[in-house]
């Protein structure tokens, strides 16, 4: 019975062509604009790392001055490299990792590329297994590289492809601001987004091509990149560690809710015993949240994203309500043709079926030209110049989710046109014929 009602609405479709037309355009020109912005939304709004993103936590600790104290209120985003290097020597935590951005030339020992500036990250060890990143050769330096300041570094393919035409290039020597660094791993594709283990740098967009230890870095100096927040007296190293400065993200592994409990209260009586001795002047004040709560808590989905994806859906709406009446003056206008097959027999149920079927089918046509609305749309979106332009690209979700909303939304549109279709009286359209 479906392939007939689908057989009769191709018919109809050929009786009347332009009104055929005007709905699945406006269905169309609907799905265009609500897959595009949805797409977006979708593609910003996503877990990161899934895998344990319950199981990552951000820390946060209140090392400011007792001024303009409020109660309640936030605390820094960010800890003192003192606070960070001494949670890191406690180790309290399953894995813990202290990091910051860099920003520094590089270039390869016997290369012909000329030193170029790149994005750097400085970590302490376990960065990798924290954040299950991939390895395409080599691995990532120990905490003992760590303790002895090694020279020892990590780099992401698209570097190793550009200085090592990607062979494998672990044990092979780069300059780092001119200081010899050993390669000890390769990284394979990771690009986690939003980059959620440093939104200070961006929160979009390619991730950093070389990794070093942390202390390696501070010890020579080569510099950071990120915010930064001051609120003692002035120091000549904003970096040092003593200075009253925070500018380093601090992240934590723990595998339940109750060692989330029992961290949580350890960084308190931290921030107590820290507060006792002098250095913290505020009692304490400290966050603990996993690494979905901590990109809501800093809204990584811009606000005009979130604006765009409700005017588009409010379009939606708008064509729907067009296609509504459309559907009603094409349904309207075969009343003799509907009342003849209440008249043969056909019942209520049936004419609001074959309605339906034919509501759906125009959805579906309008899905495939709305897809290729959306299309073009994301191209749009990824010549626009925004950190996250490049990521505007339909994946296989949002492909079925297209001919979804189509559907659902044609039928949605054809009920009430159908309803009245099926409450056409045959007897009084047989006398008019």
């Amino acid at each position: 019975m479906f392939a007939y009602y689908f057989n009769l609405a191709l018919r109809s479709f050929k009786r009347n062509k332009v009104l055929t037309a005007l709905m699945v355009l406006a269905i169309a020109l609907g799905i265009g604009a609500a897959m595009t912005t949805l797409t977006v939304f979708h593609v910003l709004s996503g877990d990161p790392i899934p895998q344990k993103s319950d199981k990552l936590f951000y820390v946060q600790l209140d090392p400011e001055k007792a001024a303009d104290y409020k109660p309640g209120e936030e605390p820094e985003d960010q800890l003192t490299r003192y606070d960070a290097e001494e949670l890191l020597r406690q180790h309290h935590a399953k894995r813990q990792v202290m990091t910051t951005g860099g920003y520094n030339a590089v270039q390869a020992d016997n290369s012909p590329i000329k030193p170029f500036m790149l994005s750097s990250r400085w970590a302490s060890a376990d960065f990798f297994q924290m954040f299950d990143v991939p390895f395409l050769y080599g691995h990532g330096w120990s905490a003992a590289d760590d303790a002895a300041h090694a020279h020892v570094t990590v780099i992401a393919k698209a570097l190793n492809d550009k200085l090592f035409g990607g062979a494998d290039s672990t044990g092979k020597t780069l300059r780092i601001e001119g200081n010899a660094f050993r390669i000890v791993g390769v990284l394979n594709d990771w690009s986690p987004q939003p980059h959620f283990y440093d939104l200070n740098v961006q929160s979009y967009g390619d991730n950093e091509q070389l990794l070093a230890p942390f202390s390696t870095a501070m010890d020579l100096k080569l510099g950071r990149q990120g915010s930064m927040n001051c609120f003692g007296d002035p120091t000549n190293d904003d970096t040092a560690i003593n200075a009253d400065c925070t500018w380093i993200q601090y992240w934590v592994e723990l595998d339940s809710a109750s060692q989330a409990g029992d961290f949580k209260a350890y960084l308190d009586n931290y921030s107590r015993q820290q507060h006792d001795a002098g250095r913290f002047q505020r009692p304490p004040n400290t966050r603990l949240r996993n690494v979905m709560q901590w990109l809501e808590y800093n809204k990584v989905v811009p606000g005009d994203v979130r604006l765009q994806l409700w005017l588009a859906f409010g379009f939606l709406l708008v064509c729907l309500l067009n296609t509504v009446g459309l559907l009603l003056a094409k349904f309207l206008r075969r009343s003799g043709e509907i009342g003849v097959r209440r008249a043969l027999g056909a019942s209520r149920a049936e004419i609001f079926k074959q309605c339906l079927v034919e509501a759906g089918t125009i959805g579906l046509a309008g899905a495939i030209l709305g897809l290729g609305l959306a299309e073009l749309g994301l191209f749009a979106v990824r010549h626009r110049p925004t950190e996250y332009a490049s990521l505007a690209h339909l994946d296989g979700s949002m492909l079925l989710l297209t001919f979804v909303l189509a559907l659902f939304a044609s039928l949605l549109a054809g009920l009430l046109p159908a309803w009245r279709a099926m409450q056409i009286t045959p007897a009084v359209q047989l006398k008019t014929q």
